[in-house]
C-alpha cells in the first residue's frame, strides 16, 4: 500500500483529539497544534513510571535511557538525521540561543552573518545580538513584499567570501512562504559558511530530509507538529564535537549531551516520540515491515493532500471577501493564510471569530521582521492555518463568519 492509494482518513484522525469535543474549528495551528491523546498517555506513562538518572543499574534508570534514546531515533527518522545530532531542549528558541552563543566563539570582527526579514524572530534576534557581541557584520536578506516570494538571489547578494553563518527559514510562520534552503545551503558552502534552518512552521507540513537539504542545523518544535511543548535542533554530530559550551564540571563532554543542561523532561521527550509515531500513521499504512522512515514520508504525503485540498478552498473562499488583502502569494507556501479586512480591525475580527467558536488569531507572532516588511508594522494582520486535524466542516465554518464579518 502506497500514499497516493491510501485515503486520508480524517475521522480517524479527529477521534484522537480530546480538545475537538469543546467544538472550536481551531485555525491556530501555526502557534501550536492540539494535542492527540496518545501523547498525552505517554507524556503520563512516563511520568508515572518509576524513573531515575539515566544509567544502567536500576530498572528506573534503564527506563530513562529507553525514553531518550527512542526519541532521539524518532526525531533522526523525522527529519532524515542522524540521531547522535540530535539536541533536546526546553524550545527552539533556547536552543538557538545556547548554539549561537557556541558558534560565536569562533567568529570575530570582519566575520559576517546573514539573517532573513522573512523569519521569526527567534531565528533573528539570537544572530544579530551575538554578533554585535563579537564585532562581526550582520547582513540581512530580503524578501519580495508584492509576492512574498524569496529567491535564492535574495541571499546571493549578501552571501560573501567572511560569511560564517547564513539563517533563514523553511517556512514562515507568518506567511507560509518556502524559500529555496538547498540552493542557499549550496551557496554558503561555496563560500565555507554554515546553514542554520529554522524549520519550526515547516516540519508541520511537509517531511524533512536534512542532509539532502543541506541544511548544517535543523530546528523544530514538536508542539507545532501535534507533540508537547520542548523543542529540537538537528545536526552532524561531527559538526556539533567542534562546538564548545559552557557547563558544569561534572556534565558530561559527549555530544549531543553537552548542549543539553541538566536532567532531560523524559516525558515531554516521551511524548515527542508519540507524536512522530502519530505523523507516521497518517497514511493508513499498516505495514509493520516497513521502517519509520518511510512510514513518515506516506504519512506527509498523505496530510499534504488533505491539506492542500483544504487550503484551496479556504483560500478561494477568503480571497474572494469584500475588502480583503491577502499577504500570503508565494508560489510555494504552506497552508497558512495571512490577510485584514479592511474596516474591520483585526482584533476585532479575531473577537468575533471567536464568537463563533472559531480560532484565528491576529498579530505578527514574533515575525517582526517580516511583519514591518509587509507594511503592516508590529502588529500584523490575522493568521488562519491548517492542521491534521482541520476538516471540512471546519474551513465552512471559518468561511460563513468571515462573509458574517465582512459583511
Amino acid at each position: 500500500m502506497t500514499a497516493s492509494s491510501t485515503a486520508y482518513d480524517i475521522a480517524q484522525v479527529r477521534s484522537h483529539f480530546p480538545a475537538l469535543r469543546e467544538g472550536a474549528a481551531h485555525f491556530d495551528g501555526p502557534g501550536g497544534t492540539q494535542t492527540p491523546d496518545v501523547v498525552a498517555h505517554a507524556v503520563a506513562e512516563t511520568l508515572t513510571s518509576a524513573v531515575a538518572n539515566r544509567g544502567f543499574v536500576t530498572a528506573a534508570e534503564r527506563r530513562a535511557e529507553e525514553v531518550v534514546g527512542a526519541c532521539r531515533a524518532a526525531v533522526g527518522d523525522l527529519l532524515g538525521t542522524d540521531p547522535g545530532g540530535v539536541i533536546f531542549g526546553r524550545s527552539a528558541t533556547q536552543i538557538t540561543y545556547d548554539l549561537s552563543r557556541a558558534l560565536a566563539k569562533q567568529w570575530g570582527p570582519g566575520d559576517e552573518v546573514v539573517v532573513s526579514r522573512l523569519d521569526h524572530d527567534s531565528n533573528v534576534r539570537p544572530w544579530v545580538q551575538v554578533a554585535e557581541a563579537v564585532g562581526a557584520t550582520v547582513r540581512w536578506a530580503d524578501f519580495d513584499p508584492a509576492t512574498g516570494n524569496q529567491g535564492v538571489e535574495h541571499f546571493a547578494e549578501v552571501i560573501g567570501p567572511r560569511t560564517r553563518l547564513v539563517a533563514m527559514t523553511a517556512a514562515s510562520n507568518l506567511i507560509g512562504t518556502k524559500p529555496p534552503v538547498c540552493s542557499v545551503g549550496k551557496r554558503v558552502h561555496e563560500v565555507g559558511g554554515l546553514l542554520w534552518v529554522d524549520g519550526v512552521h515547516a516540519t508541520a507540513h511537509a517531511s524533512v530530509d536534512r542532509p539532502t537539504l543541506g541544511a548544517d542545523f535543523w530546528s523544530c518544535s514538536p508542539y507545532k507538529f501535534l507533540g508537547p511543548h520542548c523543542g529540537v535542533v538537528a545536526a552532524d554530530p561531527a559538526l556539533l564535537a567542534t562546538l564548545q559550551v559552557d557547563k558544569l564540571l561534572p556534565a558530561t563532554d559527549d555530544v549531543p549531551e553537552r548542549f543539553e543542561f541538566g536532567t532531560l523532561p523524559y516525558e515531554l521527550m516521551a511524548g515527542t516520540t508519540a507524536a512522530i509515531d502519530f505523523l507516521a500513521s497518517l497514511s493508513g499504512d499498516r505495514d509493520e515491515t516497513k521502517h519509520r522512515r518511510e512510514l513518515i514520508l506516506e504519512g506527509f504525503a498523505a496530510l499534504h493532500a488533505h491539506e492542500e485540498a483544504l487550503r484551496t478552498r479556504m483560500e478561494a473562499g477568503i480571497r474572494d471577501l469584500p475588502g480583503v488583502r491577502v499577504f500570503s502569494n508565494a508560489e510555494k507556501r504552506t497552508p497558512t493564510l495571512l490577510f485584514t479586512l479592511d474596516g474591520h480591525d483585526d482584533q476585532d475580527v479575531r473577537r468575533a471569530l471567536a464568537e463563533r467558536q472559531i480560532n484565528a488569531p491576529a498579530g505578527s507572532f514574533y515575525a517582526l521582521e517580516c511583519s514591518r516588511h509587509l507594511g503592516l508594522g508590529d502588529s500584523g494582520a490575522i493568521r488562519v492555518g491548517l492542521a491534521p486535524y482541520t476538516d471540512d466542516e471546519d474551513v465552512d465554518r471559518l468561511l460563513t463568519a468571515l462573509r458574517e464579518i465582512a459583511g
